[in-house]
């Protein structure tokens, strides 16, 4: 079954397809894009990019059957709405799958991204065999998908896994529109901001910095220069990523107290950094989490690594909701792929 894969992120957007035989996905070809302009701009360009890779390996348009869209809430899937996500500006009560049903001739399914790539690393990576699982995105924002009992959990209104907006300290980066929360320290984002604040201060005291020398170079820091930088061993970025870490350990001490999972499985920083960041994270751990439900809990890198926005992708379209009127069980759906 060929299936067209879009995952609409804060700073890139990319469209996948893929051929599903059972439990086997076959990539056939992706497509990235950055995320600039308005969102029918990105969605023609990304179907655009679909048209290409049909045409590149000899199928065709109604070779598609499916559609999955993963993205950052808040969303409607009942409605296939996107609903002004924080790293999404503009983005207000898209029609997502009714614009890209129209466009492509197929039923489109839309989840959100933590709760898409729960499923895929459920199915397919960290999480086989576990029954409770939560997935962090740690990517631009930071979002959960829970598996709670053998199913995927979304709550009343497709909002449960919001983590981001937990505040862990009343001062702080900001981030999902709130001072010292949790997307604010354990993001991208939020992690650019802490470093801007952290060299800001000693370019200010005069000091010398190799990551970030003068205030032009601060502009275009990010989290993956961070990373990158604390994989050569430079001081100040092993210690921006070592406040993270401890940040990460508080917010990760929260949920395992009240969801007591068998595994935490976290992809975007997270998966690239995590050397940088787990040892000040263990340390919160220890002090904050109850101390048996901590015993019985996995804290692991994303194993389908950079693919994992791809399967997610795929999974949104396996598992996700009709949009045209028909509401799937998608608990069920999702025990079934």
């Amino acid at each position: 079954m060929l299936i067209a894969g879009f995952d609409i992120g804060g700073t890139k957007c990319s469209v996948i397809l893929a051929d599903v035989k059972g439990e086997k996905i076959d990539f056939i070809s992706r497509d990235e894009i950055p995320t600039e302009g308005n969102w029918k701009t990105i969605i023609d360009t990304l179907i655009e990019k679909i048209s290409g890779s049909l045409h590149r390996f000899g199928l065709k348009q109604e070779d598609i059957k499916k559609a999955g869209i993963s993205c950052g809430g808040p969303l409607d899937s009942k409605k296939g709405m996107i609903m002004s996500p924080p790293n999404l500006k503009g983005w207000d009560n898209v029609p997502i799958c009714s614009y890209i049903s129209e466009k492509l001739n197929v039923s489109a399914s839309l989840m959100n991204d933590a709760d898409a790539c729960a499923v895929a690393e459920w199915k397919f990576g960290a999480g086989r065999g576990y029954e409770n699982i939560i997935f962090l995105t740690f990517g631009t924002g930071l979002g959960a998908g829970l598996i709670l009992n053998g199913r995927l959990y979304t709550g009343t209104n497709n909002m449960a896994g919001e983590v981001g907006h937990i505040r862990l300290s009343s001062e702080g980066p900001v981030g999902y529109g709130k001072r010292g929360s949790f997307e604010g320290f354990c993001s991208g984002g939020g992690i650019a901001q802490q470093a801007k604040t952290y060299f800001t201060e000693k370019l200010q005291m005069g000091l010398i910095c190799p990551l970030c020398p003068d205030f032009e170079t601060l502009k275009e820091l990010t989290a993956k220069d961070i990373v990158l930088a604390a994989d050569r061993g430079d001081e100040d970025a092993i210690e921006i990523l070592d406040r993270t870490g401890r940040y990460f350990g508080l917010g990760l001490s929260v949920l395992i107290d009240i969801l007591n999972p068998e595994i935490i499985i976290a992809g975007g920083v997270f998966m690239r950094g995590h050397k940088h960041i787990e040892k000040s994270m263990a340390e919160v751990l220890e002090k904050e989490a109850l101390a048996l439900s901590l015993k019985h809990c996995k804290i692991v890198p994303s194993e389908l690594n950079e693919k994992i926005g791809d399967y997610g992708a795929i999974s949104a379209a396996l598992c996700g909701l009709r949009h045209r009127g028909v509401q799937a069980d998608l608990r069920h759906n999702v025990r079934g792929i």
